[in-house]
């Protein structure tokens, strides 16, 4: 929950790109990114020389001999040197730092500073300094950045577009991952499914005392009082990995999980798909939005998948399912098309979600949930791996607390999904026979019977309510009747 004033001076900032020359809003958010992670590598070396002297341990500053790539150093240049300084001197210093194989080469690698003019580069300078990021919390850090990504509104290529935090936080709560779980999002993007699940797990072991609620309703504050610094580490540096085929994402991701107080994320540009990425039964919990439109080329497949076809979304079903442990969970948004295709693709993907995985929920999303990015229908598929399923629990949302339009205002910003997890909580404990109403189960060999169709209008049950219409003969009096009326009053006003 950010305030009015840091509000403020994120628009500040994105309206100085915009004017400046940077309008495209991904190249946009990935320029900030470079300056906030310069501002932030000296706060860091600072606190950890500061830890080093209370403890009375030795330490180098990553600076040493480079004092002049400190941002309190360059960031008070002239404007006739400030540009070039940072491109030929800080950026490379920072794509050595660390050796090979480090997060900074791996965030650093093949990054280009595109900032085009010194009086934009100042002025960047000025408002970043004016956030006073080094004072602020964990919280604080992460919902800034959380902020400058609510930009990002334009979809990318093979239908990559970002995925509403709420739904976001929906799935996670859905596939409730845990300490010691061992998390991935195999097409990540921005990192949103991995930051909500390290939120998540910091939440349960959070003292209530501390947790608040924003405007919205939404909690946080997670202070993870209860970890001791063992479960810490774990969490930190064994929990959370994710993958992108885009350079540009993956740097994002990067910044976004350091922003959330994760130093030293598992982030790496691959492509999932493709032959070069081999992980089997490796994963605990998978969260994903994945492309939905892509398709790849049949030499790039990895001969993992014995599901014979191109497109990307059922492709990545069968990843997921193959990077799974037994006993393994998994949350994913799905296009309708998967739910009811035909192709002998299509239902070799739902065949082995049904018989090879026990099938929990199929959550049938409106439409307009991913607006403006796009109009698609979706769903959300969550399976655990390892057990067939004897029966599927549907659920029919129709609204997620906001309009679905365009402009996507905020109703109450939970619509349905309170109702989604408080029922899907407690399914075990009820029957949901009723097919008129939201959610409902249906037995697994129905579902066989319908060809392993998944689309919950295969099954809802609409009920028509029965109109009682009025004779003609009335109708037709009442329109006469009608008509005399108005011929009077019209006579009335030629008087």
């Amino acid at each position: 929950m950010l305030d009015p004033t840091l509000k403020s001076k994120i628009n500040q900032l994105w309206d100085k790109f915009w004017s400046g020359g940077i309008s495209n809003p991904l190249q946009a958010i990935e320029q900030m990114s470079y300056l906030l992670f310069m501002k932030r590598l000296e706060d860091e070396d600072i606190a950890r020389e500061q830890d080093a002297q209370l403890s009375g341990k030795p330490y180098q500053s990553i600076f040493t001999d480079n004092e002049e790539c400190k941002w309190s150093k360059w960031s008070n240049y002239p404007a006739e040197t400030i540009l070039y300084h940072v491109r030929d001197k800080v950026f490379p210093f920072l794509r050595n730092l660390g050796g090979e194989e480090s997060l900074y080469e791996i965030y650093m690698k093949d990054a280009v500073f595109a900032i085009p003019t010194p009086s934009l580069l100042i002025e960047a300078v000025r408002i970043i300094n004016s956030m006073h990021i080094k004072e602020q919390n964990r919280d604080t850090k992460g919902d800034l950045y959380e902020y400058l990504l609510s930009e990002l509104k334009t979809a990318g290529k093979n239908g990559q577009f970002r995925t509403p935090r709420h739904i976001i936080r929906m799935m996670v709560e859905l596939a409730n991952p845990r300490l010691g779980d061992i998390i991935c999002d195999p097409a990540c993007g921005t990192a949103g499914f991995l930051v909500a699940s390290n939120e998540h797990i910091l939440k349960n072991n959070t003292s209530p005392e501390f947790i608040k609620k924003d405007e919205e309703g939404n909690e946080y504050n997670f202070k993870g009082d209860k970890l001791n610094p063992d479960q810490y580490e774990v969490l930190r540096e064994h929990t959370i990995y994710g993958y992108d085929f885009d350079q540009t994402m993956s740097r994002i991701s990067l910044m976004n999980l350091m922003m959330h107080g994760i130093n030293n994320p598992h982030i790496k540009q691959i492509n999932t798909l493709s032959a070069r990425y081999d992980e089997e039964n490796h994963y605990t919990v998978v969260l994903a939005n994945p492309p939905f439109k892509g398709s790849i080329d049949e030499s790039e497949i990895g001969g993992k998948f014995t599901i014979k076809t191109k497109k990307t979304e059922i492709l990545f079903l069968e990843l997921m399912y193959t990077m799974l442990q037994s006993g393994g969970r998994c949350a994913v948004i799905v296009p309708d098309g998967v739910l009811f295709g035909s192709s002998r693709a299509h239902k070799a993907i739902r065949k082995r979600l049904l018989e090879e995985c026990r099938l929990d929920a199929v959550i049938s999303m409106p439409s307009g949930v991913f607006k403006p990015y796009a109009g698609v229908s979706t769903g959300v598929l969550f399976f655990t791996k390892g057990e067939p399923t004897k029966k599927v629990w549907f659920y029919d949302m129709t609204a997620d607390g906001y309009s679905l339009d365009d402009k996507r205002t905020f109703i109450d910003g939970k619509g349905d999904i309170s109702d989604i997890l408080e029922k899907f909580g407690r399914r075990e404990m009820e029957t949901y026979e009723d097919r008129k109403a939201k959610c409902f189960f249906v037995p697994v060999d129905e579902i066989k019977e319908n060809d392993y169709d998944l689309s919950i209008s295969k099954y809802k049950e609409i009920e028509y309510e029965e109109i009682q219409y009025e004779k003609p003969e009335v109708i037709k009096q009442k329109i006469l009747e009608l008509e005399s009326k108005i011929t009077k009053t019209l006579s009335e006003l030629e008087i």
